[in-house]
């Protein structure tokens, strides 16, 4: 973990000389606290600025570990898994807007071990809490994955909106910008591919 990063004290002071050049009076009583909700908004949505991928994939490395006597669970190695309609949001790091109804699906073969469903969520949530791109949030996802599942075979299908093209600049209100980070047999078995394509 990287603790000079999410300085509450600069960021408070950036949020009151982001005011000073901005409103003619940033003392009123709107916006007179507004520096602590400014530090205090970025240090909660960018808390992932604070991990290594492989800090996050051990800080949710939950698993259950597949038993090789157990032909039940063996038959496991040859499913695909699937976790779709995961809900995020992040921040663009070009012009640091939101991009928000973002959509992300997981998949995988598991190998030797299964990851619990809910920790799929909270690594693409965490991944979401940095200065991004959509298309390095997939590939974070991805890596992560690898990591804790001991396997290349992973997939992250993404699909979102970005406030630097919906709110300003073109203002395509509509655009919705999709992006996969695929592994493994993802990337060269095209069946097993539209398979897990068809199932998000």
């Amino acid at each position: 973990m990287n603790k000079k990063l999410l300085n509450r004290e600069k960021l408070e002071e950036i949020g009151r000389m982001f005011l000073e050049a901005v409103d003619e009076n940033p003392d009123r009583e709107g916006l007179k606290e507004t520096p602590k909700r400014f530090a205090k908004y970025w240090m909660e949505l960018l808390e992932g600025q604070k991990y290594t991928n492989k800090e996050i994939a051990k800080m949710f490395d939950k698993c259950f570990s597949l038993d090789e006597e157990n032909c039940e669970t063996t038959t496991l190695k040859r499913d695909l898994v699937v976790e779709s309609n995961i809900h995020i949001f992040s921040h663009c790091e070009h012009h640091l807007a939101l991009m928000y109804d973002m959509k992300v699906a997981v998949a995988y073969i598991p190998n030797d071990r299964i990851i619990g469903l809910s920790k799929i969520a909270r690594i693409a949530e965490m991944v979401g809490k940095r200065l991004q791109l959509q298309e390095r949030i997939g590939s974070d996802i991805n890596e992560i994955m690898q990591m804790i599942l001991h396997t290349k075979n992973v997939a992250v299908v993404i699909e979102g909106k970005h406030g630097c093209m919906t709110a300003r600049g073109i203002k395509a209100r509509e655009a919705v910008t999709k992006t996969s980070s695929l592994s493994g047999v993802f990337q060269t078995d095209s069946k097993l591919r539209q398979e897990m394509l068809s199932l998000i």
